[in-house]
């Protein structure tokens, strides 16, 4: 890796810390050679503190260290992207990044959907909002209308319409999403029965 440390004039490059996992930027750092190597050597991401003025290897008097899992460089090779697997919160602060946000999975739109209907639980307004309606009426309901997307979905896979098949498929992933909150769960404890099968 051919890391450019002299291009700012001070033998140092931002090193950009991320969440193997998650992918969530959990803090910035500088390091200068001797950080990289140590860091590539012990597997512990280290920097050179500029306020200390010497190396620091994230978590040594905290605990919180960052695990190294994949280091990155940029196309004009004067950053890196250093992927971690964190022990605890990053932050000095106690938060899981140095943004004060919350080093959970996102799923994107998915993530954005389970908190509508969430809200829509909370809100508990049935006369304005379907997903409060279907969960008034319990989590037999829920589930049988699970039960009738899910046939719907697999008799449009059985039929030539793509179209009406990705709408049956839209319906059936929101009422299970529908479902999982019925029943206490996330996505994300889907995925970690998922992660459990790999082994």
């Amino acid at each position: 890796m051919n890391i450019d440390f002299n291009k700012n004039n001070d033998g140092l490059v931002p090193a950009i810390i991320q969440d193997a996992i998650t992918k969530n930027v959990l803090m910035l750092g500088y390091m200068n050679q001797e950080a990289f190597d140590k860091t590539q050597k012990t597997k512990l991401v280290t920097f050179f503190s500029r306020t200390k003025n010497r190396l620091w290897t994230k978590g040594e008097e905290s605990g919180n260290t960052l695990q190294l899992i994949d280091t990155k460089l940029d196309c004009d090779n004067d950053s890196l992207l250093i992927q971690v697997q964190p022990t605890g919160p990053t932050c000095h602060k106690g938060t899981d990044t140095c943004w004060a946000e919350e080093n959970s999975p996102n799923y994107g739109f998915f993530s954005t959907l389970e908190t509508v209907i969430a809200d829509r639980v909370a809100n508990k307004d049935s006369e304005k909002s379907y997903v409060a309606s279907l969960f008034a009426k319990g989590i037999n309901k829920v589930a049988q209308k699970v039960g009738e997307e899910a046939v719907e979905t697999v008799i449009e896979a059985m039929d030539s319409n793509d179209e009406l098949f990705v709408y049956e498929s839209a319906d059936l992933l929101f009422h299970y999403l529908m479902l999982l909150q019925a029943k206490g769960f996330t996505l994300k404890d889907i995925e970690a029965e998922l992660k459990k099968r790999q082994k």
